[in-house]
């Protein structure tokens, strides 16, 4: 796998080993587009976790680590994307209750699959089960790669609007963390080994109108320890208008190939968005999760932890009329390639996004449409 000049990776074959088996190409999903939507659902329901912890450790409502503690409980592993010691996105497996919490938060970054589908077919050859979650695109890969269907495999797949680029991420990430860095007269320069934590969905304020948010822990020169943090509305944070406007999403995301349910996974996973204009009572602005069952097959591990969740059993609609990403992929914005034209030149091509995204400004506007609703719902109440 090699990383082009947009910072996407890309197999590349090896033609003094090659051997024309053509193996590559029959598992391929962007080669072998099954074009068989799903237009049926066992059940769609909205769930929120009881655990207030997690569910604020959550980009939604806590259902994935619902699921993926009863997988432990079971002697089983789940996989799932972390960030590495370098705040990369890569895929990893858990075997404890606490390995979880590095999978929980979304990660707006493409991840690096690495060797975990070995590892997923290893381990499913065990005996034991597996939960592997990842992006509609990773979960049909991964069930191409395995040729043959698992009885102990849950895979669980989340409505996606697209991943960005690693490259873009790693440029964003030294320079935020460089320039928050050097507003702090007191600390030394080794930034980006103080960073604790990054949140691209921080419901520090809000579920709704989410933030992004860096931690950073520091030891002064006087040798004390301090924590502090830089934080933004969605909508004021450079990398995240180029990630919702599309500007940095990998090609393939425009026309992907696993959108509406063809990824074949046993559960889809995402935020109910509209839950306010669907039932209001079940929202607190806390984050709700909506979950698909694909199929009937882990319905006794949905039942199973069954008390340590709120839900609501939804109609099939709510799909279509609120989370559109499960059908539809992102429109690739008329700039794209001029945004990356200035990448490879190395001008500024943060400036740029930020034009992109007023330019289509159509989110910003929402988000200032929903944070005027809010207020005005409190001040009435």
């Amino acid at each position: 796998m090699y990383e082009d000049d947009e910072g996407f990776l890309y197999p590349v074959v090896d033609k003094e080993k090659c051997i024309d088996c053509g193996l590559c190409e029959i598992v391929c999903p962007c080669q072998n587009d099954s074009k068989k939507k799903r237009t049926n659902f066992l059940d769609i329901y909205a769930i929120k976790n009881k655990n207030e912890k997690i569910r604020m450790q959550s980009s939604s409502g806590g259902v994935f680590t619902l699921l993926a503690e009863e997988v432990i409980k079971k002697g089983g592993v789940v996989f799932g994307a972390c960030f590495s010691d370098d705040w990369e996105v890569k895929h990893h497996y858990t075997e404890s209750i606490e390995g979880l919490a590095a999978f929980r938060g979304s990660k707006y970054v493409q991840s690096y699959i690495g060797t975990s589908y070995q590892k997923v077919e290893s381990f499913l050859k065990q005996g034991r089960i597996v939960m592997f979650t990842g992006t509609p695109c990773q979960v049909a890969a991964l069930k191409r790669y395995l040729r043959r269907e698992y009885d102990n495999l849950l895979t669980v797949d989340f409505i996606c609007h697209g991943v960005p680029s690693p490259k873009i991420w790693r440029i964003y990430l030294n320079k935020a963390v460089t320039d928050y860095c050097d507003t702090q007269s007191s600390l030394t320069s080794s930034c980006k080994k103080c960073l604790q934590s990054v949140e691209f969905r921080s419901k520090i304020k809000s579920w709704k109108n989410y933030r992004y948010r860096m931690v950073f822990s520091k030891i002064t020169k006087n040798g004390k320890e301090i924590m502090f943090a830089y934080s933004s509305l969605f909508s004021e944070n450079v990398y995240m208008r180029m990630f919702l406007s599309g500007l940095i999403l990998r090609p393939s995301c425009y026309e992907c190939p696993s959108k509406a349910g063809k990824s074949g996974s046993d559960i889809t996973i995402g935020d109910f968005w509209g839950v306010e204009n669907v039932v209001p009572q079940f929202d607190d602005d806390k984050g709700i999760s909506l979950l698909l069952m694909n199929n009937s097959r882990f319905m006794p591990l949905l039942s199973e932890v069954h008390s340590r969740f709120e839900s609501l059993k939804l109609p099939v609609d709510i799909i279509c009329k609120y989370n559109k990403s499960f059908l539809f992929s992102a429109k690739e914005p008329l700039e794209r390639n001029r945004f990356f034209l200035l990448l490879y030149k190395g001008d500024d091509f943060f400036s740029f996004g930020q034009l992109v995204w007023k330019k289509n400004g159509k989110v910003n506007l929402i988000s200032k449409v929903n944070r005027f609703c809010i207020w005005l719902k409190k001040l009435v109440s």
